[in-house]
């Protein structure tokens, strides 16, 4: 065996969590770009049972463990449900003495992959690659710079959540989750021309009403959607916004983004695929026979804007 040992092989896990938040599957991803908004990490945060997915944008992975902290508060207090298992990568953003003695406190257990075996946590490397994948799709169809990555973040992530899977037998995470079925009439084109309200802030009474702004996807705290206004690179908030969905201001500047400049995106790690289709039995997370499976834009005011988390705590409100 010293001459010829190879890797086993690894067993499609088809169960799946009977209760939300039974299991979670957590996993860190590292971008070599700085965001505009100074970000370097995103987390993610999948639900074994409904599938909704919550990514948070992260400054440094020692923030990690105030994320997951403010997480299980939010779980408990918008659902009355707890976390009963993590599932997540060999990483010491996950296994440190700090996130030992939470969730030792919680009573969450804590369930690992093998050092350099990441197919083990094999449903959060997929989703991955799936947000991966729409993220550079809305990022190359606008021309946006890849530094703009949260914010394509951040509407990926949204859009996933509203999307029928073939694991919910094509229903959607939101229905899985909230029991409602989601609203499309709201969407918009990521990265078009927009143009939002700007009577209240006007200086005078012949001052423009509008500016030709980017649609940077959908406010998490607002009922609205979030401009930016590229001559003073404010982000304005409004529910009053005409779009233009077939013109994308940044494909008018030169040089334009190659197709190379998002191979940060790329993901080569090896992972298990996650079964799909109505065919899965759902079991509970602890059964034993559950295993794991395979420039900076600021607020009108001029402050600098505060970068949220792209998912929730709380998604983000459909504009009424």
């Amino acid at each position: 065996q010293l001459g010829r040992h190879t890797r086993l092989p690894f067993w499609v896990s088809w169960s799946r969590a009977i209760n939300k938040f039974d299991l979670i599957h957590c996993d860190l991803w590292t971008s070599p770009i700085v965001s505009v908004s100074g970000y370097k990490y995103y987390l993610v945060i999948l639900d074994d049972c409904s599938h909704y997915l919550w990514t948070f944008p992260l400054r440094l992975k020692s923030d990690t463990y105030d994320t997951l902290t403010n997480f299980f508060s939010y779980v408990t207090t918008q659902f009355g449900a707890t976390v009963k298992v993590v599932q997540s990568d060999n990483g010491r953003e996950f296994d440190n003495s700090s996130a030992r003695t939470f969730f030792l406190t919680h009573g969450t257990h804590l369930r690992m992959s093998c050092p350099y075996t990441s197919p083990q946590n094999g449903r959060a490397e997929r989703i991955i690659r799936s947000v991966n994948d729409i993220l550079r799709s809305l990022l190359f169809q606008a021309s946006l710079p890849p530094s703009y990555w949260v914010e394509a973040l951040s509407t990926a992530t949204y859009l996933r959540n509203l999307l029928p899977t073939k694991t919910l037998a094509m229903s959607t995470p939101h229905m899985a989750l909230y029991g409602s079925p989601p609203s499309y009439s709201h969407l918009r084109v990521f990265g078009c021309l927009c143009y939002p309200n700007m009577t209240a802030t006007a200086k005078h009474k012949l001052a423009p009403r509008s500016l030709p702004s980017v649609f940077l996807g959908y406010s998490a705290h607002h009922k609205g959607y979030r401009c930016l206004d590229t001559s003073s690179n404010h982000v304005i908030i409004s529910r009053h916004v005409v779009f233009d969905e077939s013109t994308f201001p940044f494909s008018e500047l030169s040089p334009h983004p190659t197709p190379q400049a998002y191979d940060f995106l790329e993901d080569s790690t090896d992972f298990v695929p996650a079964p799909i289709g109505p065919s899965q039995t759902p079991l509970s997370a602890g059964s034993p026979m559950a295993s794991p499976a395979g420039p900076v834009p600021t607020s009108a005011t001029g402050a600098p804007s505060p970068a949220l988390p792209c998912a929730a705590p709380g998604a983000p409100l459909p504009p009424c």
